[in-house]
């Protein structure tokens, strides 16, 4: 009888299952390039190097309303993006991060436009400055997307504490404006609670686009909570639509450490070309003060190769 007992409950627990199961879109897509990096003042050897990406997207509706988006990517043997997205009705996006997304701090780091690399995205030799907004690590976390109205968007994430790196967890909001055509505003403020030293951030960015031509500016500020490496980021960039295919731009950087003899200045060329499935895209960069030392200067110069299917 207990036997019978046990089949009768396995089957009304898998009968459950099945029943509860929704339906779900499965796709996979894929993109691969080839690219050329060098740099002057440093020998690196070979610069060619190749990027492969698989993503694979399962979607689908729950009966509550909600919508569940998982995301996994493949990027060479590793898994590099794993995300799970839950869309509510009417009540935003609440993303799960594994690793590969980020709050407004990080996702708005450098918005300024540029046709395909910021100033200071190049390799140079050294220890370069990135965009200086130092956001908290993005591993398991949460990323809240909502937006309130036509042109008004809120962003925001928390970083729960790991117990070693992260003794206190950390937060950042932010908003984007776009209510004007053309126009689009970000602000952002949080704070990294990482167990070596904490600090506050904020940036700051507009952008305006009018016709083929689209310039930005963006401020970008870390306050730690000791010693002396404060980090001002600045950056500006101008990028031009010749035509549907073809874009280039000018973009400058500059960072600003408290401890650092000198600002580290940067400025770059780019272009993108289109044809197809196939971007040709390229950037030629200078750097001054590279890590913010005095007189430690480099040109970094990329050509990239991409195809999307």
């Amino acid at each position: 009888m207990d036997n019978l007992k046990k089949v009768g409950l396995t089957a009304l627990g898998t009968a459950l299952v099945a029943t509860s199961a929704q339906a779900a879109d499965v796709s996979v897509s894929m993109g691969t390039s080839i690219g050329f990096t060098g740099q002057d003042n440093n020998n690196q050897g070979s610069g060619w190097t190749m990027t492969d990406s698989v993503t694979f997207t399962t979607s689908g509706d729950m009966d509550n309303g909600m919508s569940i988006t998982h995301t996994v990517e493949l990027d060479g043997a590793a898994i590099d993006t794993h995300k799970i997205a839950i869309a509510t009705d009417g009540m935003g996006t609440l993303t799960y991060v594994g690793d590969g997304a980020t709050g407004p701090i990080g996702a708005w780091d450098d918005v300024t436009p540029t046709a395909n690399e910021e100033a200071h995205g190049t390799t140079f030799a050294g220890t370069k400055f990135g965009a200086a907004n130092n956001d908290p690590n993005t591993q398991n976390s949460f990323v809240y997307d909502y937006t309130v109205m036509d042109g008004l968007a809120l962003k925001a994430s928390y970083i729960p504490s790991d117990g070693t790196s992260s003794l206190d967890s950390s937060m950042d909001y932010g908003v984007l404006y776009t209510g004007i055509d053309g126009l689009s505003v970000y602000a952002a403020m949080g704070e990294n609670n990482a167990a070596s030293n904490s600090a506050d951030l904020s940036m700051f960015a507009v952008v305006y686009t009018a016709g083929a031509f689209s310039v930005g500016y963006q401020m970008n500020e870390t306050d730690y909570g000791t010693g002396t490496d404060d980090e001002d980021f600045t950056a500006l960039g101008v990028s031009y639509a010749v035509n549907d295919d073809l874009s280039v731009s000018v973009n400058q950087s500059t960072v600003d450490e408290e401890g650092s003899a000198q600002d580290q200045d940067a400025t770059g060329i780019s272009f993108s070309y289109t044809s197809g499935g196939m971007t040709i895209s390229g950037t030629h960069a200078q750097m001054d003060n590279v890590g913010g030392v005095e007189a430690s200067d480099n040109t970094g110069y990329e050509l990239n190769f991409t195809f999307a299917f």
